[in-house]
């Protein structure tokens, strides 16, 4: 059965290339589909009745399109009916008598959750990026971010999801969990990822976001002590922490002391904001704001390949400009 494209069938009138198919098209060239197939039909089952299972690259490209386009599972099933764009990126031919229903999609979702291939996917993403000296693993900016989770109790238990908290910051209360991440100090490209309740403190996960390669760590005031943790003797890392607000207010910067302090304090902060930017992707670009799952399993499993699929958003590029 022959496979549709990104050309036109004959059929359009209207030829605009609009930012959404220029976005597939890119993200076409760039995910590395070729190992994370294999990856993942390694741990596949093989279907000997009933109807023959959709290929693996039709799922996997349906489960991304979801992470980017922030779309539940019934939203993704009622979107590959409505947009041809969609079906054409899944790789669904023109004229298939079924498509992936809700359940199907619900389904290899779980699949991937049960034989955590999430981590497994992002290391692969990662390995390619290595390869292509996009990752140069020689520092490390750790960080954490809240995801929001729904409040509401209007649901079949009557309650919250158990496994999220509230936690204050500042003046404001925060309920649900946090994304903790390691980036590359260099290039900003996720390596590390984990995920907790909202009310774990930073500091517990830092040594988990680190790959054992770099020498320098930063972080910001949150990770104020890290060096004297048990977990943290013996790596062989230099951390560079942020002074805490207060006391870099008090600071004197008219002595030569002084200017200097400020003067690091502001070093350590632009190698900081690189591990913004994926932040900035998932929420911003892909518009996750907010849970979609119950319990930390399957949220975490979800910002693992959120951050995955960022790290070739970020190089895209660079790695269309190589390819030529």
């Amino acid at each position: 059965m022959k496979q549709t494209t990104f050309a036109n069938t004959g059929f359009e009138l209207v030829t605009k290339r609009t930012r959404k198919r220029e976005f597939l098209e890119e993200m076409n060239l760039v995910v590395p589909w070729t190992e994370l197939v294999t990856l993942i039909q390694s741990h596949a089952p093989v279907s000997k009745t009933g109807r023959p299972p959709f290929p693996v690259s039709t799922m996997l490209r349906i489960h991304f399109m979801q992470q980017w386009f922030g779309l539940s599972d019934p939203a993704m099933e009622e979107a590959l009916h409505d947009m041809a764009l969609f079906r054409e990126f899944a790789q669904l031919d023109a004229g298939a008598t079924r498509l992936p229903d809700e359940s199907t999609i619900l389904r290899f979702r779980h699949f991937l959750e049960a034989h955590q291939l999430a981590i497994q996917m992002l290391a692969s993403v990662n390995a390619r990026l290595i390869d292509r000296g996009l990752m140069l693993k020689a520092g490390t900016v750790i960080d954490a971010t809240l995801i929001a989770a729904p409040t509401s109790t209007k649901n079949s238990t009557g309650e919250r999801d158990a496994e999220m908290h509230q936690t204050k910051k500042g003046n404001q209360w925060h309920f649900g969990m946090k994304a903790h991440i390691g980036a590359d100090a260099d290039s900003g490209l996720v390596h590390a990822v984990e995920g907790t309740a909202a009310n774990e403190h930073d500091i517990t996960k830092a040594v988990d976001l680190l790959h054992g390669q770099e020498t320098d760590v930063f972080g910001d005031a949150g990770y104020q002590g890290i060096e004297k943790r048990a977990e943290a003797q013996g790596l062989g890392v230099q951390w560079h922490v942020a002074m805490r607000p207060g006391k870099r207010r008090v600071v004197d910067k008219t002595t030569r002391i002084g200017a200097l302090k400020e003067k690091l304090e502001k070093l350590k902060a632009s190698i900081r904001a690189k591990v913004e930017h994926p932040f900035r992707v998932i929420k911003c670009q892909f518009g996750y704001r907010k849970t979609r799952y119950r319990g930390l399993a399957k949220n975490t499993a979800q910002i693992i390949t959120l951050f995955a699929l960022s790290n070739l958003w970020m190089v895209r590029k660079r790695i269309l400009v190589a390819n030529g």
